[in-house]
């Protein structure tokens, strides 16, 4: 059984009508089913899925996306679509998760439930960081978020002597965090 990695769940989500969300096609994907049977299990039970939960694209976002990420067009979807596809919510992959009882399903479940924790706890790090904390406070959260950074980017690898730089730069301020790990 292939183990779930954070990293094959946060490179699959993606911001629509300002909200983090994951499509369809991607959570079937990461469930190992298909994307039908995702849709199925919706269908089947829309008193879980109220407003907030899931939404379905509209043809301009669809096309939008398809010129961002050329990807789309490759992916057994053509030019001409018989449904558009749906976005799960973080709150509609839980729910999603109640349904679909697989070991996959489990493991995928709560790989998204922690790289969706960790994308919020570094939000809020990098917002405390924007309000120009007292210097040694400051230190503590740029550490915060470089560990955070560390983890989303590099989960497996180990402390070594090798050297990976994380350097970001924020409208406030610079923040770099040099993180040694190694295979």
């Amino acid at each position: 059984m292939n183990i779930i990695k954070i990293e094959d769940i946060e490179s699959k989500i993606i911001i629509i009508r300002e909200q983090k969300v994951i499509l369809d096609k991607d959570v079937a994907e990461i469930y190992g089913v298909e994307t039908k049977r995702v849709n199925e299990a919706v269908k089947n039970n829309p008193e879980r899925f109220p407003e907030g939960y899931i939404f379905e694209l509209e043809k301009n976002e669809l096309d939008s996306l398809r010129s961002k990420f050329s990807t789309l067009k490759n992916e057994g979807r053509g030019q001409h679509i018989k449904y558009l596809p749906k976005a799960f919510t973080e709150k509609g992959l839980y729910m999603l998760a109640t349904i679909l009882k697989s070991k996959t399903a489990i493991q995928t479940t709560i790989a998204i439930i922690e790289t969706f924790a960790k994308v919020k706890e570094l939000t809020n790090t990098i917002n405390e960081l924007s309000t120009n904390p007292p210097k040694e406070e400051q230190q503590s959260l740029m550490q915060k978020s470089g560990e955070i950074i560390s983890e989303l980017l590099d989960n497996d690898l180990q402390t070594n002597e090798s050297e990976t730089t994380i350097e970001l730069n924020f409208a406030v301020l610079k923040f770099k965090h040099t993180v040694k790990k190694g295979k």
